[in-house]
């Protein structure tokens, strides 16, 4: 599978995954910064963006992409950088392939399963007929009264665009997404560790990383530091964002001199 993706900047290659629903233009500014430093690779996901839709979504796949990506892209390592489903597929990948990465960033998710929080996001979604609808604004005001919080329904709203035809379309893959989400919810399912350097950054507000969470996260990457950010959410870049970048670029400093 070809991934999209966006590259910007020169120096230490570093891979940055969205979450759910999300695309690479989520993470355009800490992108752009971050390309000062590093050879950036902003990635959309299978089933996001404008990369390629598939039925079958899971984080063994996923992490199958992103080796393909990087051997397509004649890299042999990277630094990654994963946010909450993102963070999943960069702790995938870190267990299957250690020699790939070389220092790993997981934005507030741990790697245990986790209960169904989007069902109702995609009850809402799956109950409209974006043919009925001419306008962004129409969508939003049709999304309030299941999904009254405005970020929420904003952000879902970045994944809309314009097909041929000119009607508004889903850029993600709303019904693999959902026909998956149960694989997408569940632990990171591994025998062995990664050794290289992790450092998993919670939101003080979210409760993605919980205090338990911290044997886990030991146990499969023995190197992990957990570091929090105390006024941000689970959107932590978006809500913190630098805060968010002293914290990515100090720890990744002593690999970029």
């Amino acid at each position: 599978m070809r991934l999209h993706y966006r590259e910007q900047g020169s120096g230490p290659a570093l891979v940055i995954l969205h979450g759910l629903f999300g695309s690479l233009d989520n993470w355009a500014f800490i992108s752009q910064r971050l390309a000062e430093r590093f050879r950036v690779f902003s990635i959309d996901q299978r089933n996001h963006g404008q990369s390629p839709h598939d039925p079958e979504m899971n984080y063994t796949m996923m992490a199958e992409d992103l080796r393909e990506f990087l051997e397509q892209h004649e890299l042999q390592s990277a630094h990654v950088l994963g946010h909450s489903l993102g963070g999943k597929v960069a702790m995938q990948f870190a267990l299957q392939y250690p020699e790939r990465v070389e220092r790993l960033i997981i934005a507030d998710m741990a790697p245990r399963g986790y209960e169904r929080r989007h069902d109702t996001i995609f009850n809402a979604l799956l109950g409209l007929n974006l043919e009925s609808f001419q306008t962004r604004t129409e969508i939003e005001t049709a999304l309030a009264p299941q999904l009254p919080d405005l970020a929420v329904r904003r952000f879902l709203l970045k994944g809309l665009a314009r097909n041929d035809a000119g009607k508004l379309e889903w850029k993600f893959n709303l019904r693999t997404l959902h026909e998956n989400y149960g694989r997408l919810t569940s632990a990171i399912e591994w025998n062995g560790i990664c050794e290289k350097p992790a450092l998993f950054i919670r939101g003080g507000k979210s409760d993605y990383i919980r205090e338990e969470d911290s044997a886990d996260i030991h146990r499969l990457f023995p190197n992990a530091k957990i570091t929090t950010i105390p006024n941000a959410s689970h959107w932590l870049h978006a809500d913190a964002p630098e805060e968010f970048l002293r914290v990515v670029e100090e720890y990744l400093h002593p690999q970029s001199a």
